[in-house]
Parts: structure tokens; sequence; C-alpha cells
């Protein structure tokens, strides 16, 4: 563990820290990579295309903010004066916005291979590691996910759609007010340069200290699961298989997903699972697939074909080695589930 450390939110006048809830994934000690994106404008018939469709399983209470507080009234629950909202569908159910999804696997894909930060650090001393500005510095993070520069900007190849909750309804916890990140003194910069990216560690439950210390939210509990899709297009296998172990299905190094607001507390951990797979390739499967709507389903792998799938693309990234080996075992340490990590009652 990092010696970085956070201080309690009491009232007392203690100088007691308590272990930082995080670690940091080092960067590998080479440049980040430059890849050139494939395009847009056809489907490629040496590439990937289709979609994952996704189950995600809430661990410990999730919220995603919406940055709102309304009237418990609002929402259905008459007994609560104002609670901070999450994203809610047309039916009243709960959501997930593709975004955060998308941010939450970028950094992962981020830190598993040699790329650019995706965000500007708050640091004015150059890095190789700040986003690209140029086309010629797009990493291979940019080339799935997107990557801007001034006057240039590349789409990325991948869209993730909003995950809709299978489960009616909602929880109500409370939130303590937490700190924001202090990273001066700490191992996150040296000499003014990121050392690597932050990811906090799994807990066997989210911290709640009820009303008289946080604040009331909206939030899915635990085992509240989610379904969504992310559809890709012109992925190569090795770039496809390390989006798997984004989402954690490589079985060498299995891990949850961490997602949404409360996360030194131990809130929004959530299990990945991907339930079917519709892929086409070559340019008559790409003709099989536009001719099948009426009957789509005969196209998706399940059981047994799509781990198969899974494993082959996953062992393709291993081998022409897009992943960084000591990065993944890292991170795949940090973010193991289950845990018997438990929060810190000092907030």
């Amino acid at each position: 563990m990092t010696n970085s450390s956070y201080r309690s939110n009491n009232n007392d006048s203690s100088d007691e820290r308590a272990p930082a809830p995080y670690e940091l994934v080092r960067f590998p000690d080479k440049p980040p990579s430059a890849c050139t994106p494939p395009g847009h404008d056809k489907y490629l018939s040496n590439c990937l295309h289709g979609t994952l469709f996704l189950k995600l399983q809430v661990q410990t209470a999730l919220h995603v903010s919406t940055g709102v507080a309304v009237m418990g009234s609002d929402v259905d629950k008459n007994g609560i004066p104002l609670i901070k909202t999450m994203e809610q569908g047309v039916d009243k159910t709960l959501l997930i916005p593709g975004s955060s999804l998308k941010g939450c696997l970028r950094a992962i894909y981020e830190a598993i291979t040699n790329s650019r930060l995706g965000v500007k650090p708050k640091t004015n001393k150059p890095s190789d590691r700040l986003p690209a500005r140029k086309r010629n510095e797009i990493c291979p993070a940019g080339v799935v996910f997107g990557a801007s520069g001034d006057n240039w900007g590349w789409q990325g190849l991948i869209n993730i759609r909003d995950a809709h909750c299978n489960t009616n309804g909602f929880g109500v916890g409370y939130m303590p007010a937490l700190w924001s990140p202090k990273p001066q003194g700490s191992k996150y910069y040296h000499e003014g340069n990121v050392t690597g990216r932050k990811f906090y560690y799994h807990m066997v439950r989210a911290l709640d200290k009820g009303e008289r210390h946080g604040i009331r939210v909206q939030q899915a509990s635990r085992n509240y699961t989610f379904s969504t899709q992310l559809h890709f297009k012109n992925l190569q296998s090795k770039e496809l298989g390390a989006l798997l172990i984004a989402l954690g299905q490589d079985s060498n190094y299995p891990f949850a997903l961490k997602l949404g607001a409360g996360k030194p507390i131990g809130m929004g951990t959530m299990i990945a699972k991907i339930t079917e797979v519709q892929a086409v390739q070559n340019q008559n499967d790409l003709c099989k697939h536009y001719k099948s709507f009426s009957n789509p389903d005969e196209e998706k792998l399940q059981g047994e074909l799509l781990q198969q799938f899974i494993i082959r693309h996953i062992q393709t990234a291993h081998n022409e080695k897009l992943i960084e080996k000591p990065q993944l075992e890292q991170l795949s340490q940090i973010l193991s589930y289950p845990t018997t990590r438990q929060p810190s009652e000092n907030y």
C-alpha cells in the first residue's frame, strides 16, 4: 500500500490519518505507444464489429450523481425532504449513463495498456503521459475510446448505451461529506509529474453513518442489476481482448468495477457479466448480419461458444503484447473482489 493517506472528516483537532483507500498503478517504463486509428468510413474486413450484452450486478451501494437535489415527493418518497438523485428513465427506474461506464472502462484500459491519460492532470510540468495534442500521438486507449487535440478529434470505436436497472424503485442511503483529493505531498506526483493512475480498493460494504453525519442520496442497493449494450466497430482482436480484460473477464486476472460517487467509503462496486455477444468480421458475415434483422438471436453467442470467444480474444491481447502485464497484475490486486477490506469509520 502506498504511504498516502487521507484525513478523517470529524470535528476533533487530532492529526490522525487512516491508510489511503486507493493505490496507484504505475506507468510503464517506456514512452506511450502511438497508434493509427482505422477510420469510420467503412467496415474493415480484418476487424471485428458487433455488440456485447452486459449485465452489471451491484455489490455495494451505488450512487452516480446528477448533481441535483429534489424533494422526496418528486421521486415517490413522501417522507423525505431533500435527496440527491441519480438518473431515471421514462419508467422511473434508475439508470447509469453510458458515459460513466465508458469513463470507468477507459481508466482501466489506459492502465493496462501503454497509453496516455485521457484527462489532463493538475500539473503544469510536461509529461509524456498527457493527453495527445497531435494526431500522431493517439495511444491504444485513444484509438478505442476517442481522443481530441487542437482543431482535431477522433470519435473512438465503441459506444455504450445507458444501463437501465432491472429492479423497480431505489434505496436511500447517507453519504458522508468527503474531502477533495489532495495529491500534494503524496506519491501521486513526483517533481510535478504524475506517477500513475489512481484506483480505489473495493470494500465489503459501503460506509453509512446515518442522517446526522451524511447526505441523503438515492442509490441502487446491493444485488440490484443493470443491463446495457456495448457496440464496437473496426476493433482488432487484441483491442477487443483488452476491452474484455477491462471488463474483468480474464480468468487469470479477475476484478470488479468501481463506479460513481463515494469510492473512498466503499460505494460503487459492480461485477460485470457478458451474457451474449453478437460479432461479425468478414464481408459475407456483414451481409448476413444486415439481412437477419428479422431474427437477430441466431447470430448471438452464448454459453460455451461465448466463453471460447472471450478466451480467444483475451489471449490475443496478451500474445500480441498490447497488455502491460505488471500493470495488469497490480490493477487486479487493487480491484480484487470479493474482499475482506472494511471502510474506515473515521469519515
